[in-house]
């Protein structure tokens, strides 16, 4: 099936958040801190207020009058030696201080937005203003000003993995062993569509509807209950479509409480539409880790022991999903794809003052994957091993499957020398050298770089993930889920899914991101979950249809339910046969319709795996990098939809791509301003990029649900980060460059080439 959702959004009549009006409603804008780290010395709003138009101006001390609790974060796991996290209030709206430029201070609403801005120019307020830190060392560093009343040191957790002592003893017994430390920058979630809110409240029913983007259902609704202290049967969540996510459109934020508080107390709905700028600066941000990987191996090169020290930049708050990538996240694949007997981790998160970071894209699946395939590149090449031949000595063997590694998790199944193996044989490795000298001619530098990655997906919060489904008169079928796309296909999968289960043509069935009156429960579409969570359960929807539709058609059929058989979208009975459509448009006159159903059921963590293999040409007189080919070869399980799986990958790489080669929120050190506020400033990747890309299915199935899909939607990054800069590195490595850190922009690698050939004259 091609793309259903496609002609509708090209096409100007989607409908995003901004879309959405009600009769009536007000708008608001909001007051943003423009410094780092204050105390709110006074905030006068008078001026504001008399303002024709304005209809209210909200604070902290509003907020806080409400009762709303902290915004939450997902750890509530110990920490080393049984430590629990510590967690300062996150605040609706500052309460006494500031902590980041662009902290929501003040919500203005008003008739019209215009309004609303104007009168934002007339709050008058007084800061004092405190010092600030921009970087994981400075916060933890003697001295450091304090962030937080509650968190000595700016230290919020310190988490480990692993077993530390046998990982010590396998070290003290290797005959090599390499260290090296990786930076994954700072990136702005930047989705085409900046977020936005439109809330009403009905006071008969005490009930609010609240229009937003979002990742799925059950999670938004779950927040917002949490923070606001109400019935999750009065929080009413609309939305059609989402134009992007990536994680950051997962969590509850501030601006979205501050909107519901407003629509109650003026008793109008109130829309709140973000500008870019906004998202620049108080979107949750992504990355801001830096791994530090030693490695431990015997004489033959097989692998002993694998340990991380890692550092994680909270920013202000401990937002949502922050804490658990820094922890959790990045510690259950820090073995990748090989057998190694010890591992160990250990992870420290701060306290700074910038924005608060959240999931982007694998939350941090890419960033260990990226650690780990950097260490064995670079330990392979330090200590004259074939880069090749040491992960194929090293990898966990199929035959091993599923296999537990030593820190707990259990890998499902894979083939990863086949997989490694098929693409080296599409991307044509052994004819590099001649690409390489045809480079070098055209006077550039080519590298080839490697990837094999494995990263966990498909977690989820909720215990099972249901769906439902209901028929109008002709037999077609509408079906419901709590997951909400945001560009991954749902319209088009969850239906194909269905009618190839009932083997009925798809043009039958349908997908409405929401449910129908009876609620459901589910994981949205986090973590890669949204085809091997949501769509598994459509798959056990479909294996149900067939049953209860079986009554039926046998007294149609006039014979017993043991004689049908069901092939092809129809029940059989000798020479006579009753179509599934045709049975559903009879039962039509029913209300509810007798085939009307939810479906459900609880399927576990997967482990998608790869190989990607890219080769960079960098011009040594500009610094100048681009990506010259790239091969993707992904164990995805069962492919359903092979076009929307290639579009997911594209989209990975070259998100990837731009984190490589250019993306980064840039703070001053000393003021904690950020410098990329605005695409001026922060690079993103373009259009034509990636000119070669060819992407491949290497599925070995899962056991672990009814489709056997090990999902893809984090596929793309987790392999492109360490196969571009493995890539990179490979095309500096004759200049005698063994390291660079992301983003290799051509200032970067032109000064680094520089610097090598100044070396080499020296």
């Amino acid at each position: 099936m091609s793309r259903r959702e496609d002609h509708r959004l090209i096409t100007g009549q989607g409908r995003y958040t901004a879309d959405w009006n009600l009769a009536h409603q007000l708008h608001a804008v909001f007051l943003r801190a423009d410094r780092a780290h204050a105390e709110i010395v006074r905030l006068d709003a008078a001026r504001a207020l008399a303002r024709p138009g304005v209809k209210a101006v909200l604070t902290g001390d509003d907020t806080r009058a409400a009762g709303f609790k902290s915004l939450p974060n997902v750890v509530n796991f110990p920490g080393k030696d049984g430590q629990k996290m510590r967690t300062p209030h996150h605040p609706v709206l500052a309460q006494g201080r500031v902590r980041f430029v662009g902290e929501p201070v003040a919500m203005i609403v008003a008739a019209a937005a215009a309004v609303a801005e104007d009168a934002r120019d007339l709050i008058e307020i007084e800061y004092r203003d405190l010092p600030a830190v921009a970087s994981f060392d400075a916060a933890i560093a003697d001295g450091a000003p304090p962030l937080h009343a509650d968190v000595p040191g700016n230290l919020a957790f310190e988490y480990e993995s692993g077993d530390e002592q046998a990982v010590a003893s396998a070290f003290a017994r290797a005959k090599y062993t390499s260290r090296l430390t990786v930076d994954s920058q700072r990136l702005v979630g930047n989705a085409l569509e900046p977020r936005a809110c439109l809330a009403a409240f009905d006071a008969a029913s005490g009930r609010y509807t609240v229009h937003l983007p979002l990742q799925g259902v059950g999670g938004m609704r779950g927040q917002i209950a949490a923070v606001t202290g109400l019935e999750k049967s009065k929080i009413v969540i609309v939305a059609q479509d989402i134009g992007g996510s990536f994680g950051v459109r997962g969590a509850a934020y501030p601006e979205y409480f501050a909107v519901m508080l407003a629509a109650k107390q003026l008793a109008r709905p109130v829309k709140w539409v973000s500008t870019r700028s906004e998202t620049f600066m108080s979107d949750f941000q992504g990355r801001a880790l830096s791994l530090t990987g030693e490695l431990a191996l015997d004489a033959d090169g097989r692998f002993l022991a694998i340990r991380f020290d890692d550092r994680a930049d909270l920013g202000a708050y401990a937002a949502a999903f922050g804490p658990f990538i820094a922890t959790r996240n990045l510690t259950i694949t820090m073995g990748g794809v090989y057998r190694i007997p010890a591992m160990y981790a250990r992870t420290r998160l701060a306290y700074t003052n910038m924005v608060p970071v959240s999931a982007y894209r694998g939350a941090g699946r890419p960033d260990i994957a990226y650690a780990v395939e950097r260490l064995v590149d670079y330990t392979a090449h330090a200590h004259g091993f074939d880069p090749l031949e040491l992960r194929r000595r090293n990898f966990v063997p199929r035959a091993a499957m599923p296999y537990k590694t030593p820190n707990a998790g259990t890998y499902d199944s894979g083939d990863f020398a086949a997989v490694m193996d098929d693409a080296l044989q599409r991307a044509d490795w052994h004819g590099f050298a001649a690409r390489r000298a045809a480079a070098a001619r055209a006077g550039k530098l080519r590298g080839i770089g490697i990837a094999t990655y494995l990263e966990a997906g498909g977690g989820g919060s909720a215990p099972k993930d249901q769906v439902a489904v209901e028929f109008d008169a002709a037999g077609g079928m509408t079906l419901f889920a709590v997951t909400q796309s945001s560009g991954q296909g749902h319209e088009t999968i969850f239906p194909q899914i269905v009618a190839a289960t009932l083997g009925i043509d798809a043009a039958h069935v349908r997908f409405h991101p929401g449910p129908p009156g009876t609620e459901l429960t589910g994981s949205g579409t986090g973590g890669s979950r949204g085809a091997l969570g949501t769509g598994s359960a459509f798959r056990v929807l479909g294996q149900k249809l067939i049953e209860l539709a079986r009554p039926h058609a046998a007294a149609r059929l006039k014979v017993a339910e043991n004689e049908l058989r069901y092939s092809e979208g129809r029940f059989h009975a000798g020479d006579r046969s009753l179509g599934f459509v045709e049975l559903a448009r009879a039962l039509a006159g029913a209300t509810p319709h007798p085939l009307a159903t939810v479906a459900e059921g609880s399927f576990g963590a997967t482990y998608p795996n790869g190989c990607h293999i890219a080769e960079v040409e960098i011009d040594p007189e500009t610094g100048s990098a681009s990506v010259a080919r790239y091969t993707a070869v992904d164990d995805l399980g069962n492919v359903i939809n092979p076009t929307l799986v290639a579009g997911q990958v594209h989209g990975g790489v070259v998100q990837g791509a731009g984190q490589v080669f250019g993306e980064h929120a840039v703070y001053d050190a000393s003021s904690a301003q950020l410098l990329t506020g605005s695409f001026l400033d922060y690079f993103m990747p373009r259009a034509g990029w990636l000119k070669d890309i060819a992407v491949y299915d290497h599925p070995v199935p899962t056991p672990m649900n009814a489709l056997g899909a090990k999902g893809v939607g984090e596929s793309g990054c987790s392999g492109s980060l360490p196969a571009l800069v493995n890539a990179t590195i490979d095309a500096l490595r004759p200049l005698g460059i063994e390291h660079l850190d992301m983003p290799f922009t051509p200032c970067r690698l032109w000064d680094a080439i520089r610097g090598a050939r100044s070396r080499r004259l020296a």
